[in-house]
């Protein structure tokens, strides 16, 4: 919204002839009402607008507990669909009593927040609860990206330590460093403090949630170890299949769906124009960031899908939704400062940079049953750099105020200072969540608390850990199911043909 409506008593009483200053109070009296009302109007507006792309964002846990039920092995779905439940209700409690105060209070020398602890002082002049309700679906998603790289072999205390450790303390730590106006390596500090004249620019979070989740997970994995079965003594690779394509393809379509709040969403305002009187502002560039997004996982899908073609000789339906949310995770950190065209250059170069990681995860022989690590921290780290090769000046100026000078995309002529930014925040994202999070995987190893039995891992954690399966099935590999099948070609089985034997 425009500058506010001003009157002056003292002018327009001297055109207003007899009684003029009466008058002239009068008139000013309500264009203030006026203002007033618009000024009121405006903030309503932008609260809407937040708490609707809140939701939107929160809708995505749908898509998380959907995809992560589809990608595991049906003995393990109630046990992961209540890691996601867990994760959104430990990280609301975690997130209220200290995220939210390290990820936006006043700052410690632009390290750490230090204020609003349990919403203590809250609102403030600058945020309001709906920016809370925001920040805290961004949190839950990054604790959600890691439950899918250690699923279907930790234990369950361990969840709910990590969750609430990790949404409570470390994703606020690095949302703070870039996304605060006292982070270190934030664009909104001022021109002479921030990083290389810039600041990192991570729009909606490629590096500050995908990142984050992506390097939680793998380290949880990595010091996990493997699933059972699922490489071979010699090193070859068994695929230990998800249930469920149809819950995957319904997790993405919902996923994608939420990701229309995740990224037009971290405007946080619409009602800002970029030129007064005309149909150009926020929302337009709101608009864009929609388009721009959906053409990055829109590309990386198709290339995906061509890719694991050629690769492996069929169209894998699952490769495909993986591959869409990979170019989601790379546009998010430069949806709003880039070129439509340029998206689709992030959408395939990221669905190649998937590819490449899920090949090299393999040959190390490490586990991850959604893929989360290389993903989000794969596709997320390409994301990061992408920005620092194709973000537009006039974009950059629109969403993070006018600079005179500011450097942006390296290949659109502004020099190396934003990709050097870009790259310094890769460096300490992945150190500073393999500090913590490394450590206390390793920690929780140690006190025994991280991985289930061998026993309970091959008969499921929804039988031995949460007192029943989901639903009847038959898993692949299940050699009791195999068994049965064998007794009803028998003719001495104990179960006639007529008779369905019980399932297992």
């Amino acid at each position: 919204m425009s500058g506010p409506l001003t009157c002056s008593v003292s002018d327009l009483s001297t055109m207003l002839g007899p009684n003029a200053t009466a008058a002239a109070e009068y008139i000013c009296g309500q264009l203030g009402t006026v203002n007033n009302k618009f000024t009121d109007a405006a903030y309503a507006v932008d609260n809407t607008y937040l708490l609707f792309s809140a939701y939107l964002v929160f809708s995505m846990q749908i898509g998380f507990a959907m995809l992560c039920a589809g990608s595991v092995r049906a003995k393990n779905t109630m046990n992961i669909m209540l890691t996601n439940v867990l994760d959104a209700a430990a990280g609301g409690l975690f997130y209220y009593l200290f995220g939210y105060a390290f990820a936006f209070g006043g700052s410690s020398e632009g390290f750490i927040g230090r204020h609003n602890f349990a919403l203590r002082d809250f609102p403030t002049l600058t945020s309001d609860y709906s920016f809370f309700l925001y920040q805290w679906s961004f949190a839950i998603a990054a604790a959600g990206i890691t439950s899918g790289s250690i699923a279907e072999r930790t234990q369950f205390v361990a969840y709910l330590i990590y969750s609430s450790f990790l949404t409570g303390f470390v994703y606020p730590v690095v949302s703070h460093w870039f996304w605060s106006p006292f982070g270190w390596a934030s664009p909104f500090r001022s021109a002479e403090d921030r990083l290389f004249n810039t600041g990192a620019i991570d729009f909606a979070g490629s590096g500050v949630v995908h990142m984050v989740g992506g390097i939680a997970g793998l380290w949880g994995a990595l010091i996990e170890g493997p699933r059972r079965g699922r490489f071979e003594k010699s090193g070859r690779a068994i695929a230990l299949r998800g249930h469920s394509a149809s819950l995957v393809v319904l997790g993405t379509f919902l996923l994608w769906f939420g990701w229309y709040g995740f990224n037009p969403g971290s405007f946080t305002k619409i009602l800002v124009p970029y030129e007064t009187g005309s149909s150009y502002g926020q929302w337009s560039g709101i608009g864009r960031t929609a388009v721009t997004t959906t053409l990055a996982g829109s590309t990386a899908a198709l290339t995906t899908l061509f890719g694991k073609r050629l690769l492996s000789g069929h169209w894998a339906v699952t490769d495909v939704c993986n591959g869409l949310l990979g170019g989601f995770a790379a546009i998010t950190g430069g949806c709003s400062v880039v070129e439509p065209w340029a998206a689709i250059v992030c959408g395939f170069v990221a669905a190649l940079v998937l590819i490449g990681c899920n090949k090299l995860a393999e040959i190390v022989q490490y586990d991850d049953p959604l893929e989360a690590a290389q993903l989000h921290g794969g596709c997320g780290a390409w994301g990061l750099i992408f920005v620092g090769l194709f973000a537009k000046e006039k974009y950059l100026n629109e969403v993070y105020g006018e600079t005179p000078g500011r450097p942006y995309g390296l290949l659109m002529g502004g020099g190396g200072k934003l990709l050097g930014a870009q790259l310094v925040q890769i460096l300490v994202v992945a150190g500073w969540v393999s500090a913590t999070m490394g450590t206390l995987f390793f920690l929780l190893k140690r006190l025994g608390l991280l991985r289930i039995s061998e026993k309970d891992e091959m008969a499921g954690m929804d039988m031995t850990r949460h007192g029943g399966f989901a639903y009847m099935y038959y898993d692949n590999d299940d050699e009791s199911h195999r068994a049965i099948q064998l007794q009803r070609v028998d003719p001495g089985s104990p179960f006639p043909r007529s008779v369905t034997p019980p399932r297992v």
